[in-house]
C-alpha cells in the first residue's frame, strides 16, 4: 500500500468519524430500529411455533401481532420508567444530608485524616448531577421511542420489497446469492446475540430486583433496568451496574451494611450468571477477540456514549461478517476474530 492509499484511507476514516458523531441523532434511532425490527423477527419466529398461528394467520396477521405485543411492552416499560425516574429526581435531594454521615463514619472507623479533604469539597459535590447524567440519557432514550418504532415500521414494511430490489441491483445469480448470504449470516449472528442477551440481562435483572426489593433499596423498578441495560455493556457493564446501586444505597441510608448488602448479592448475581450461565449459553459464537471487544468499546463509547458501549459488540458481528466475504478485507476479519477462523 503506497503513501496516497493510506492518506486516503486515513481521511476516509477521520471523515467516516465525524459523520457518526455529528449525525448520531439521525443514525442511533435508525440503528435501534433495525434492532427493533430484528426482535420482532424473532418474535414472529417464536409465534410461528405455535401450530394455530403458524397454519392459520397470514404473514402481515403474524408481522402485526408480534409488533402489538413489543409496542405493548415498550409502552408498559417507559411508563413504569418515568414514574421510577421522576421518584427519584424528588427523593435524591433528601439523601445529600447522608453525605458528611458517612464521611464522619469513615473517619472514625479508619480513624485517619484522609477523608477530612472529601469533607473540605463536600459542598461541591452535587449527587443529583451524577445520577442527572444516567436519568438525561435513559429520557432521552424514552424521547426518542417514536422515532425508533417509526424506523422499525419502515423497515418492516420495506423487507418485502428489499429482494426484489437486489434483484434488480444484482442481477448475476452469484452475486444475488452473495449478498443474500452475508445479509442472513448478519441476521443470524445479531439475532442470536441480542436473543441470549437479552435472556442473561433479563436473569441478572430480576434476582438484582428481588434482592434490592429486600435490602429496601427505594426505586428497585429502576435500578434493575438499570442493571438490564448495563449487562448489554461488554466487561464493564457489570462492575458499572453493582456499583451505582450500592453506592445509591449508601446514599440512601447512610449505614455501610446495606451498601455490602448490595456489593455482595447484586455482585454474586452477577458473577454467577456472568461467569457460569452466560458462557454456557453464548459459548464462543461471537468469535471476537477479547481485545477486539474492548478497543470496539472504547471507541463506540468515546463515539456514542452509554448507548455505543451497548452496540459495540452487534457492529463488530457485522463487521467480521462483512469483511469475511472479501479477499481484499479478508485478514482483517481474522484479525478480528477470536481464533483466526472466518
Amino acid at each position: 500500500m503506497n503513501i496516497k492509499n493510506i492518506a486516503y484511507s486515513f481521511v476516509t476514516f477521520i471523515s467516516v468519524v465525524v459523520i457518526l458523531i455529528y449525525a448520531q441523532s439521525l443514525i442511533l434511532p435508525f440503528i435501534l430500529g433495525v434492532l427493533l425490527w430484528l426482535m420482532m423477527r424473532m418474535l414472529k419466529s417464536a409465534l410461528e411455533k405455535i401450530p394455530l398461528v403458524r397454519r392459520g394467520f397470514p404473514s402481515w396477521l403474524k408481522n402485526l401481532l408480534a409488533g402489538g405485543l413489543i409496542f405493548l411492552l415498550i409502552n408498559v416499560l417507559v411508563n413504569i420508567l418515568s414514574t421510577n425516574i421522576n421518584s427519584l429526581r424528588e427523593t435524591l435531594p433528601s439523601y445529600e444530608p447522608n453525605v458528611d454521615l458517612i464521611i464522619n463514619k469513615i473517619n472514625q472507623l479508619f480513624n485517619v485524616n484522609l477523608m477530612n479533604v472529601v469533607q473540605e469539597h463536600s459542598g461541591d459535590l452535587n449527587f443529583g448531577e451524577l445520577l442527572g447524567g444516567i436519568f438525561n440519557s435513559l429520557s432521552g432514550l424514552i424521547s426518542n421511542t417514536f422515532m425508533i418504532i417509526l424506523y422499525a415500521l419502515f423497515v418492516l414494511l420495506e423487507e418485502s420489497n428489499f429482494k426484489p430490489k437486489m434483484r434488480v441491483i444484482f442481477p448475476e445469480e452469484r452475486h444475488y446469492n452473495r449478498l443474500m448470504g452475508i445479509f442472513a449470516k448478519i441476521e443470524r449472528s445479531v439475532s442470536k446475540y441480542v436473543k441470549l442477551k437479552t435472556i442473561v440481562s433479563l436473569i441478572t435483572g430480576v434476582l438484582s430486583y428481588i434482592a434490592l426489593a429486600i435490602i429496601g433499596v427505594d426505586s428497585p423498578v429502576f435500578w434493575a433496568f438499570l442493571i438490564f441495560i448495563l449487562n448489554f455493556i461488554p466487561t464493564i457493564g457489570s462492575l458499572i451496574a453493582t456499583l451505582f446501586p450500592a453506592t445509591f444505597s449508601l446514599l440512601q441510608f447512610g449505614e455501610f451494611w446495606p451498601f455490602l448488602m448490595v456489593l455482595l448479592f447484586v455482585g454474586l448475581t452477577q458473577v454467577l450468571v456472568g461467569n457460569v450461565l452466560e458462557p454456557r449459553l453464548m459459548g464462543s459464537s461471537m468469535n471476537i477477540s477479547p481485545l477486539v471487544t474492548i478497543m470496539a468499546l472504547s471507541f463506540w463509547g468515546f463515539i456514542w456514549g452509554i448507548t455505543g458501549m451497548i452496540l459495540s459488540v452487534p457492529i463488530t458481528v457485522m463487521m467480521i461478517i462483512v469483511c469475511a466475504q472479501f479477499d481484499q478485507t479478508r485478514r482483517l476479519a481474522a484479525l478480528l476474530s477470536e481464533n483466526g477462523r472466518v
